[in-house]
């Protein structure tokens, strides 16, 4: 109960939940945007009118998402100077200029670019269209990169010292692209793709269920499916990555993601724990189940490869374990199924069990890409508390504790605003599930007239 009054802890959560809702409309528009350049660019090659019907129907949904992720997204900067002021006193000179370039540099551009993107079809030549839905694309990406700059920073700061309590920037290039960056960003940015592949294919399974507009939706199925075969196991492969990049610079980190306590001796190998039940206060676990030399084949590559364990460190720089390390099973159990569920179709597929005829037979496995969509999300979302919970007790790792970073706010005043995000988000999750509903209710418009199009099929120069 002690939490309930301590304003740090209100406004970690708050930061917490905030960020966990933001980051379900950015998944989507970054990799709906890319979709949308790809069947543009198949409607220019074609001159199929069912990519152009294809585009006006996912940019409707893509424009409800873009639309509450903006709204959404606005509370998190004010937070940085409401309830973390000693973080941003401490890196406001470099953090503050990050989330300039994101406003700026792809905010405005995707912004910029959107109107001309769904209202200029008649208005623009077809490769000016092309350009703008592109610049709509980018931005979207360009957004996911300077968040992610800023987050990796805070994992693996580089570039500066910090002298009486502020960061001092020496090569911002080297703080940009510091060690996290890379396998950060990367799997996040093919996590929205993964995700917005699962969301189209689990659309189009609905409608293909529900026995309307087979023949339209069966192409977007496909399409997703495809697209999943090479993102999907490549996604796999960054996780993989990005595990032994944790090793590296935060191996609390990977210490309570794996639940492990002790440092392997030399010429042993460390086991993975598959399931745990961990005792921090004991610093141990009260039963597991290991598959031996695991941890060390993940993370070395040798079999006695040595991984630290958490006692190598102060209690005070561990992080909590029971939270990163469920979670990771989740994340893990999740990411799996997906590639498992893009393999059984590939299989009904390789069958002729997707053809026109015989698709709306296949219930079990339609069934199961609606299910995909929140397995996509949680993958997605158990990621993130994995990679924020375990960077604790830092919110600069190894330099500034969360502790350090807060405003010295009532936490009457901080319980209040968290109240009040909780609503306003409550009813725009409810206005985006009214007005997407009633788009994916509707249907897709094939009754609209494709631009620079003729009875022969050819476009107009």
């Amino acid at each position: 109960m002690d939490l309930v009054f301590d304003a740090t802890f209100l406004s970690r959560l708050q930061f917490a939940l905030t960020t966990m809702f933001h980051i379900l409309w950015p998944l989507l528009s970054i990799g709906l945007s890319i979709f949308l350049v790809v069947l543009e660019v198949l409607w220019m090659r074609s001159k199929n009118p069912v990519y152009y019907h294809h585009f006006r129907f996912w940019s409707l949904l893509f424009l409800l998402n873009f639309a509450v992720g903006v709204v959404s997204g606005i509370p998190l900067e004010f937070q940085f100077g409401a309830n973390w002021e000693r973080f941003s006193v401490a890196t406001g000179g470099f953090f503050g200029s990050i989330l300039g370039f994101e406003a700026t540099m792809a905010f405005m551009l995707e912004a910029a670019f959107l109107y001309l993107m769904l209202f200029g079809w008649k208005r623009l030549p077809p490769k000016a269209h092309l350009f703008a839905t592109c610049m709509v694309a980018l931005g979207a990406s360009l957004s996911a990169f300077w968040i992610m700059v800023a987050n990796s920073w805070m994992q693996t700061p580089a570039g500066g010292y910090f002298a009486d309590g502020k960061f001092v920037t020496t090569d911002y290039w080297r703080a940009i692209f510091n060690p996290d960056l890379p396998w950060g960003f990367s799997h996040m940015w093919v996590a929205c793709l993964e995700t917005s592949l699962f969301v189209i294919g689990g659309v189009s399974a609905y409608y293909l269920l529900r026995g309307r507009h087979q023949e339209f939706f069966l192409k977007s199925f496909k399409l997703a499916l495809l697209a999943a075969v090479f993102i999907a196991p490549f996604q796999v492969w960054l996780g993989d990555g990005s595990g032994r990049a944790v090793a590296e610079y935060q191996p609390t980190k990977l210490g309570a993601i794996e639940s492990t306590w002790e440092t392997n001796p030399p010429g042993e190998g460390a086991p993975w724990h598959a399931l745990a039940w961990p005792e921090p206060e004991l610093q141990r676990n009260a039963w597991s189940i290991d598959i031996p030399y695991g941890l060390s084949l993940l993370i070395t590559r040798s079999f006695t490869g040595q991984v630290k364990g958490l006692k190598e460190f102060p209690r005070q720089d561990q992080p909590p374990v029971i939270i990163p390390y469920f979670a990771f099973r989740v994340m893990l159990g999740a990411g799996f199924g997906l590639v498992l569920l893009m393999l059984w179709t590939l299989w009904a597929w390789r069958k002729g069990r997707l053809k026109l005829s015989r698709v709306a037979g296949q219930k079990w496995l339609l069934r199961a890409w609606l299910l995909a969509i929140p397995a996509a999300y949680a993958a997605v979302e158990t990621g993130w508390i994995i990679r924020e919970v375990g960077r604790q007790p830092w919110v600069i790792f190894g330099h500034l504790r969360t502790m350090n970073a807060s405003s010295l706010l009532p936490a009457s005043h901080v319980a209040a605003t968290l109240a009040m995000y909780l609503l306003i988000y409550g009813a725009l999750l409810g206005v985006f599930l009214f007005f997407a509903w009633r788009v994916i209710k509707k249907g897709p418009d094939l009754s609209l007239t494709p631009p620079y199009y003729q009875a022969d099929g050819e476009g107009k120069p």
